[in-house]
């Protein structure tokens, strides 16, 4: 495949997974949504979607990557993608979720603007600040949620290490059984069975920090926070951005290096 169909796919198969797996998250914490308190169980399920429609749509012009963790992998695997690849790769991905977010935001528009300015949520100059304000100023409220992740428990070891065993356990499931003829990308049935390992994750480890397991996930749509013009939106909590990026690039090296000594 050319760098050109590389990129391209990359960028439109991350912006549809942010905003089906973005947009599952606002539907279930903004003011307004009729999906709103659907719970933990619809925002795990909507994700296992969002990466089947992503990857069925894109798989056949870039292998549906749609991670820089799983990108890596497949750089480190024996035979797997050529390292100049990975850039590209990795440029789409990011592109694409900053697309993909600001689409959510697009979608929900009037959902930010009714959940920020609601004075019971957000408090007012008269009333103390609520337990919900309080979080989002530590970066942890719902709406930076929808964009990006955060820990209820902030721990650092902890969170790095949970950020690091959820990608290993995605990455080694696509290494093992879902991959293409090629062994560059998710073919047909890799990406349902993949779908359903992303179900999974979220389900047993996504409780202590929303499972990222996707650096373009949580990075992209964290810039796009950071710079669209949300009232009282609190701050897009950088000190914590680098656990989401580093834990699952780690976890990924980590199961291509299983892979490599063990599956083949």
């Amino acid at each position: 495949m050319s760098s050109s169909d590389i990129f391209i796919g990359e960028t439109i198969g991350t912006a549809l997974l942010i905003l089906l797996g973005g947009g599952v998250v606002a539907a279930v914490v903004l003011k307004g949504s009729k999906a709103r308190n659907a719970g933990w169980l619809a925002i795990t399920f909507g994700w296992g979607f969002a990466v089947l429609t992503a990857a069925y749509t894109t798989g056949p012009l870039s292998g549906a990557h749609l991670n820089p963790a799983v990108t890596l992998a497949l750089a480190l695997k024996k035979d797997g993608i050529d390292w100049s690849d990975v850039p590209i790769y990795w440029g789409g991905q990011l592109l694409g979720a900053m697309i993909g977010a600001a689409l959510v935001w697009i979608a929900y528009y009037g959902h930010f603007h009714a959940h920020l300015t609601d004075k019971e949520i957000v408090g007012d100059t008269d009333t103390t600040a609520t337990k919900a304000i309080e979080a989002r100023e530590q970066g942890a409220g719902p709406v930076l949620g929808v964009f990006s992740t955060g820990p209820e428990i902030r721990v650092v070891w902890q969170n790095l290490a949970t950020e690091i065993i959820g990608t290993f356990v995605l990455v080694i499931a696509i290494l093992a059984q879902g991959l293409n003829d090629s062994g560059k990308g998710l073919g047909v049935v890799g990406a349902l069975i993949t779908s359903f390992v992303v179900v999974a994750v979220g389900l047993s480890l996504g409780g202590p920090t929303g499972y990222a397991i996707n650096p373009a996930r949580d990075l992209g749509p964290r810039i796009v926070h950071a710079l669209l013009p949300l009232p009282n939106k609190g701050g897009s909590d950088w000190g914590y951005a680098w656990i989401p990026v580093v834990g699952p690039l780690v976890g990924a090296a980590l199961a291509a290096g299983l892979y490599n000594v063990a599956f083949v």
